[in-house]
């Protein structure tokens, strides 16, 4: 595992590098002790701390919200029981302001895609400094513990999301009247080729505007909270503003990371929307 960090530079790549697992140059598989050594391990490796968290940030999700589910009342309900009910209210609230066919996958997933990224986008309040402290006690050189500025995790989930409009254009429209949504608008059909053209680039910028997004949001502001930390590392005074701008930049960022989850979700709503309808 890599040292402590002792520059700047160092400290900044350290908190921004991932927990990779791969194969390295002399064919030995194993872990990276740099941000270097993990991008010549190429396209098998495996961010592990991504992983790690947005699965069990995910576990999470599904376990505390089939208990309330399995311990609602009737009666006068609990915080929690009030909590889900209302997020559930909500996302339901979104769904039919959104989409305006009849599809039973749809709100179900918008919930998951809203709870999930909102529970890894979060993840940027703890402060930098004390899950990766912690890992290095435990011998971890590098963890990064907000998944959403891991691009591989965002396009993973962008692409699921594409996947899934694809399969209801096709289903829906069937694969001619796919094709001809595609060949034969906006303009006549002699003008198939630029159709195609423009309207591939469309449905192509859809994962990929949804991936960069997230990733680019939850990344900048993930670097301003390291540049923060850093101010701590100065004199008493710097010290200080260090902890004003940490305090107010944490609460603008709930904002932020609300936000993201909020646009994802009606995003994907909007997408499959598009996807149902079929154009005549």
């Amino acid at each position: 595992m890599s040292a402590a960090p002792e520059t700047s530079a160092e400290y900044i790549e350290h908190h921004l590098t991932n927990l990779t697992y791969g194969q390295h140059a002399d064919g030995h598989w194993g872990f990276a002790h740099s941000a270097g050594e993990a991008a010549d391990m190429g396209f098998w490796a495996i961010n592990v701390d991504s992983m790690l968290f947005s699965i069990g940030l995910g576990v999470l999700f599904l376990w505390s919200f089939r208990k309330a589910a399995r311990t609602a009342t009737t009666d006068v309900p609990g915080a929690w029981q009030n909590f889900v009910e209302w997020v559930v209210e909500f996302i339901d609230e979104s769904v039919r302001g959104s989409f305006s066919g009849k599809n039973p996958l749809v709100a179900p997933l918008a919930l998951t895609i809203f709870i999930w990224i909102f529970m890894i986008n979060a993840m940027d309040l703890i402060a930098v400094d004390w899950l990766p402290w912690l890992a290095g006690l435990m011998g971890v050189g590098h963890l990064k513990v907000v998944s959403s500025a891991d691009p591989n995790v965002t396009f993973g989930m962008s692409l699921t999301v594409f996947a899934l409009v694809l399969n209801y254009s096709v289903k829906i429209k069937g694969l001619g009247g796919f094709f001809g949504e595609l060949a034969f608008q906006p303009f006549p059909k002699w003008m198939a080729p630029i159709n195609l053209l423009l309207e591939g680039v469309t449905l192509i910028s859809k994962p990929l505007s949804l991936s960069l997004r997230l990733f680019g949001n939850m990344y900048a502001g993930e670097m301003i909270f390291i540049l923060i930390a850093l101010m701590y590392g100065g004199s008493i005074a710097m010290g200080a503003l260090g902890g004003l701008l940490q305090l107010g930049w944490a609460i603008f960022h709930i904002l932020i990371i609300t936000l993201q989850a909020f646009i994802f979700m009606t995003l994907t709503i909007v997408y499959l929307d598009m996807a149902s309808q079929e154009h005549h």
